[in-house]
């Protein structure tokens, strides 16, 4: 058993495993060539976080996906490119909006160049996406718009928040689809496109991407109150600090709301105070870690991931479905 791409996925195929480190080397130099620039510093700027590393998550998606095709047909490493780009871009300009000072475990872009400078840099690599994109052909530009379409009014509908009457957890998970499922389904819809495979099976692996995307996220959720800064690269509680309600908090306030229990209310009171302070901070983050609502989005995390794996029943059984199946396990698991 060998180890490739994010969360120690195993991958027991020789070939498989030899096909995925290819093609995730050729998309490593990929991302380096396509944010190199004549100006030297738009160059320091776009290469800061494809240099900070990073789980490539989408980018193995789409090379496991083109498995049920051609795995080295051409447009399968510039597909996988384009989402990472794309991927990329949204980590800079969610840093300025949320304020964050690290990101993969180093400064993120606003906190060293300057808000500005974090904004410009993820329009640059947006355009450099779509450069590669026109050259993949009309459906690959329709697919790529409408998930960005979806990307931006998930990030939209995030900050209005949700209309009056409308269940907030509903509203989350709606928002969530946008914001991470529709990348990372057009990850795996990309895959298999790409390698020509039939559009049963593309259909089987958008679902499947639409659906894991939103558990990994979740478990980002979970990750930024449980975790230290080791293990998840950005400072933690940082949603908190910025008054961002993710599922924990929203499990909280929809079981204070339910049951009245005191402590719930104090600890829904603390978390609409100003966490700013570290003090409070520290404190509503040791009484998240502690309440069952953090169980609750794991739950949560877990019956996303399960729904995952149940949409991959009608593909033929191969490697790459038993690695596709293992990353459901691996979100799991990264959630705790």
């Amino acid at each position: 058993m060998t180890v490739v791409g994010p969360f120690g996925l195993s991958v027991r195929d020789q070939a498989l495993e030899a096909d995925v480190q290819a093609g995730l080397a050729a998309v490593e130099e990929g991302l380096l060539e396509a944010t190199k620039s004549e100006v030297p510093f738009i160059t320091e700027a776009a290469q800061h976080l494809v240099r900070a590393g990073g789980k490539r998550f989408r980018p193995l998606l789409v090379m496991l996906a083109a498995q049920f095709g051609d795995p080295y047909a051409p447009g399968i490493v510039p597909s996988a490119v384009v989402v990472e780009l794309t991927h990329l871009a949204t980590l800079y300009h969610d840093d300025v909006m949320d304020e964050a000072e690290v990101r993969r475990g180093v400064p993120s872009a606003n906190t060293r160049w300057g808000n500005s400078v974090a904004v410009l840099t993820g329009d640059f690599l947006f355009a450099r996406a779509s450069q590669i994109l026109a050259d993949l052909g009309p459906e690959a530009v329709r697919v790529q718009a409408l998930a960005f379409e979806r990307l931006v009014t998930g990030q939209i509908l995030e900050t209005a928040g949700p209309q009056d009457g409308r269940d907030p957890v509903d509203h989350y998970l709606d928002v969530l689809g946008g914001k991470t499922g529709s990348l990372v389904a057009v990850s795996c819809r990309f895959g298999a496109m790409m390698s020509g495979a039939d559009e049963t099976v593309v259909d089987v692996l958008t679902q499947y991407g639409e659906r894991l995307g939103v558990a990994f996220q979740l478990a980002d959720d979970v990750l930024d109150i449980a975790s230290d800064s080791h293990e998840s690269g950005k400072t933690p509680g940082t949603d908190l600090r910025e008054g961002i309600a993710t599922l924990p908090v929203l499990r909280l306030r929809e079981r204070a709301a339910r049951l009245g229990l005191a402590e719930d209310i104090a600890l829904c009171e603390l978390l609409d105070s100003d966490l700013s302070d570290d003090d409070r901070h520290a404190r509503a983050l040791h009484g998240l870690r502690a309440h069952p609502a953090l169980e609750q989005a794991r739950r949560d995390t877990v019956r996303y991931a399960e729904e995952a794996r149940a949409a991959l029943a009608p593909l033929p059984e191969c490697d790459a479905k038993t690695a596709l199946v293992e990353l459901c396990d691996a979100v799991v698991h990264r959630a705790g």
